[in-house]
């Protein structure tokens, strides 16, 4: 199996909370997309891994996503080691993803920035024909980063009008994660607030270009453009 597209998280639901439009997106356009989840969540607040599998389970259904893996690293311990980083990189040796979506570089849980530069140096290293850990050698053309709450000027936006209530839904398979309890109450961000919050953010982004929903990325590389007149935008 070839993938087109793999997303990778930290934790089960973080692809859904930060790119979830795009990904069921990409799927309703006919590519292959994968997501890759590092560790199972079971040192999360609320909730246990097991509930957590069965959760991405049913979002991964959801979504209609080809393929989901997890790499069972510790939660609240990712970290960029060799270890780690040959486990990516088998994944990536295997299926061949043109494009890897990873997290921002910054953030206020250290397993998130920590999986940004750990995915991007697996990226790299992947490509490496003399590292010999199994598998032909294969570094994605294109990487790109999801921003889930950060304030940064995003380098293009992705219309989700059309997959926002559907990214909607693929949250709440995550009941463990997102419903109204005592325990989610004094958590960043409160259960009962995350919807209210990804539509609001959700609005921003699509107001920028002129739709109902948008999601936010960043390039790091120049991304080529063959037409100029393809490319969309609004006079703000």
């Amino acid at each position: 199996m070839k993938l087109d597209v793999l997303a990778i998280g930290a934790h089960r639901d973080d692809i859904e909370l930060s790119c979830g439009g795009t990904i069921i997106k990409l799927v309703d356009e006919g590519y292959e997309v994968g997501v890759l989840d590092l560790t199972q969540g079971e040192a999360g607040t609320r909730g246990t891994a097991k509930e957590r599998a069965r959760e991405a389970k049913n979002a991964a259904k959801c979504m209609g996503i080809t393929l989901r893996k997890n790499l069972y690293l510790p939660d609240a311990g990712v970290n960029n080691t060799e270890a780690a980083q040959h486990k990516i990189i088998h994944i990536l040796r295997k299926y061949q993803p043109d494009m890897v979506i990873i997290p921002y570089w910054e953030g206020r849980h250290p397993d998130h920035y920590k999986t940004s530069i750990l995915s991007y140096e697996s990226c790299f290293f992947s490509g490496l024909s003399k590292l010999k850990i199994g598998g032909l050698a294969h570094r994605p053309s294109k990487i790109v980063y999801y921003m889930a709450f950060q304030e940064t000027h995003p380098s293009f936006i992705i219309d989700i009008t059309e997959q926002f209530q559907k990214k909607m839904e693929a949250i709440k398979c995550y009941k463990s994660q997102f419903s109204d309890s005592e325990d989610g109450k004094n958590i960043f961000m409160p259960a009962n607030d995350i919807f209210e919050l990804l539509e609001a953010r959700a609005r921003v982004y699509g107001a920028i270009i002129g739709k109902k929903y948008g999601e936010a990325f960043l390039a790091k590389q120049p991304l080529e453009i063959e037409d100029m007149m393809t490319i969309k935008g609004k006079f703000i």
